[in-house]
């Protein structure tokens, strides 16, 4: 959880709220919208825990229409990837599989 905040620091961000966030002896659940300097947003999704870690990362423009989302939710068995996948809306095969990748992703993007 404090590398996800520590990520937020980059300069593509103008500032982020935690909408959410619990915690027990082995798990963490982190939800958090943050403003990029573009004026998109990222939401962010995070349930780590000892056994497991499901993330889902959501960039979308200002009026919500989506420009990428990249999740491991199990369901897209026939995917290279599997089941790290990314919405484009169209599906498609993901490398990114950390908030750090998908920063990246979107500074590549914005051509920062």
């Amino acid at each position: 959880m404090l590398r996800t905040l520590e990520l937020l620091k980059d300069e593509i961000f103008n500032g982020h709220e935690v909408l959410d966030f619990k915690s027990g002896g082995n798990f963490y659940f982190l939800k958090i919208e943050a403003e990029i300097i573009d004026g998109s947003e990222l939401h962010i999704k995070e349930c780590i825990s000892a056994e497991d870690s499901l993330y889902s990362y959501h960039w979308q423009d200002k009026d919500g229409s989506l420009r990428v989302r990249w999740d491991n939710s199990p369901h897209h068995k026939g995917i290279r990837t599997f089941p790290h996948h990314k919405h484009t809306p169209e599906l498609e095969e993901s490398d990114e599989i950390s908030l750090e990748d998908v920063i990246k992703a979107i500074r590549k993007r914005l051509n920062l």
